[in-house]
């Protein structure tokens, strides 16, 4: 071989390196040209289930209201502020790097995923199937989510409380002194504040809760100084013994009410999901003033 040296090109192993939203296995004659094309059609594909995904009937439209009233809900969420919104059973939060167009795909996609989980599983009592279907869904706009399992919370004391079961899963996540924990925790304070009867409330009761069981998701956004997005998303599904009230800060018996939880960092493909944006923002604008309620700045 002619030359002196030798450059390697590698591709890290483990430590989330294989977090991918996608795979394509390309042979080398395919060239720049190949990872083009397939970029592409990741791009197409998404666009294509975005339209073909099957919704819920969209809520009926109030006197003088209109469609496009919607964009006023995410208009709100601009970079700079740490933020959160509740997005049906989703309380999705996010650092103040993040972007403002970012800020509203990640609503959209985590509101699309919950619909389209409603949608092909109406039976509350099927929650893992309900999550299988919204895990799906965010998958195929670009989240890179790959680990779906769920842990069984061990509570050490005698008494359950919902919210910190919470900070404790986020912690583990996380890490005791980041940035984004605090915020989980400032944004669980803001709701803790609210009467049971204020919109932010009542969304997240109808949307995540049902009698004696219930499926909620934390989210902390964040992106990086390299322009990278991530979410650190935690979904949970709650059994108890007794009818749930006040959700995110129910208190029994510890005997009394099961917890399981799903944590991990996902990344999201910035490419695919801006080539899904506008797809994706026409499929739920119906839906938006009903499932999105954005909470004052944190």
């Amino acid at each position: 071989m002619p030359g002196g040296q030798v450059c390697l090109t590698m591709m890290a192993k483990g430590g989330g390196a294989e977090n991918m939203s996608s795979l394509n296995m390309l042979k080398p004659a395919q060239g720049w040209a190949g990872m083009v094309d397939a970029v592409v059609d990741t791009v197409s594909r998404a666009r294509e289930f975005v339209a073909a995904a099957e919704l819920p009937a969209a809520p009926p439209l109030s006197r003088g209201a209109s469609r496009s009233a919607g964009d006023t809900v995410t208009a709100a969420l601009v970079a700079g502020k740490q933020q959160a919104a509740v997005v049906g059973s989703d309380l999705l939060t996010f650092t103040a790097g993040v972007a403002s167009p970012w800020r509203q795909d990640l609503v959209n996609s985590a509101l699309l995923a919950q619909l389209v989980a409603k949608k092909k599983v109406p039976d509350t009592s099927r929650m893992f199937d309900w999550y299988d279907a919204y895990f799906d869904t965010l998958a195929r706009i670009g989240w890179a989510v790959q680990d779906k399992s769920f842990a069984v919370y061990v509570e050490q004391s005698q008494n359950f409380q919902a919210h910190e079961a919470i900070l404790k899963v986020a912690g583990a996540l996380l890490g005791p002194t980041a940035t984004s924990l605090a915020l989980v925790s400032t944004a669980l304070d803001a709701l803790k504040s609210m009467d049971a009867s204020s919109p932010w409330i009542t969304l997240f009761s109808r949307e995540s809760q049902s009698a004696s069981t219930a499926r909620f998701q934390v989210s902390v956004a964040e992106q990086s100084s390299a322009g990278e997005l991530s979410v650190a998303l935690m979904a949970f599904g709650l059994e108890a013994r007794t009818t749930l009230t006040q959700l995110l800060f129910f208190k029994s018996l510890a005997s009394q009410a099961t917890l399981r939880h799903c944590a991990a960092r996902v990344g999201v493909d910035a490419d695919v999901l801006l080539g899904v944006r506008e797809a994706l923002k026409a499929k739920v604008v119906g839906f938006a003033n009903d499932f999105v309620k954005t909470l004052p700045d944190l």
